[in-house]
């Protein structure tokens, strides 16, 4: 969702606008495969939702996006799910990490999905939400 690294990673998809993923929620796993702590993904939940951002990825950027994402270690399967935008649904393919759910991400990587989240034009109350939810600190001190 981070406008900068998906430019990074993603140069030829440019954004295409932003939507809620209804009957999911974002959560975090994969603590133990994380660099800092757990990893974002999403699990389906009734009554719940998740902003997301959307690109127009193109064949190029898919693959490399599919190699950056660990598709070749089996860390993430890609699944089509209907979005709502402001103009309709659209049919949109994510990654969502193949792992238990649990763990805490850390203070960083939280940060970042907080600033792209706000940066998209998610509602405050949401971007909030991910600035305070539990999670690790970085370095010696251990858990923030």
């Amino acid at each position: 969702m981070e406008p900068a690294q998906m430019m990074e990673r993603a140069p030829h998809s440019p954004m295409a606008g932003t939507g809620w993923l209804e009957g999911w929620r974002l959560t975090f796993g994969g603590e133990d495969i994380g660099w800092e702590g757990a990893l974002a993904t999403i699990v389906e939940d009734p009554g719940s939702r998740v902003f997301v951002v959307l690109y127009d990825v193109t064949t190029l950027d898919e693959d490399g996006l599919d190699r950056w994402e660990g598709g070749e270690l089996g860390m993430h399967n890609k699944i089509r799910l209907r979005v709502q935008t402001m103009d309709g649904s659209v049919l949109a393919w994510l990654y969502v990490l193949d792992a238990y759910e649990g763990g805490l991400p850390s203070a960083r990587y939280l940060g970042v999905l907080a600033d792209a989240a706000e940066a998209a034009a998610a509602p405050a109350d949401y971007v909030d939400a991910l600035r305070t939810r539990p999670c690790q600190g970085i370095g010696p001190e251990g858990r923030a």
